[in-house]
């Protein structure tokens, strides 16, 4: 994703969302962007847009019981394909 979106761009990102989930969502939660708010009065004005700077943490951090579960694995020692044997190689 880019690091900035300009008006046109969220207006293809709003149509495209609702276009994909084929529902009109009660309430979005977007960045503080003032593109995402100038596309949203236009694309669907009757959804209720909240944009507070802690609201977008849980959608961001969705992903984040995967990645505990990969750090958690990968924290043990790996099991080597050769067994440890008392000669030298």
């Amino acid at each position: 994703m880019q690091s900035r979106r300009d008006k046109a761009a969220a207006r293809r990102f709003f149509r495209r969302l609702l276009k994909e989930t084929r529902t009109v969502p009660r309430v979005i939660v977007t960045d503080e962007l003032r593109s995402y708010g100038a596309a949203h009065r236009e694309v669907m004005p009757w959804v209720e847009r909240r944009c507070h700077k802690g609201l977008n943490n849980r959608d961001e951090n969705s992903h984040r019981p995967t990645r505990r579960r990969r750090r958690n694995s990968g924290g043990a020692a790996r099991a080597s394909p050769f067994p440890r044997s008392g000669k030298a190689r």
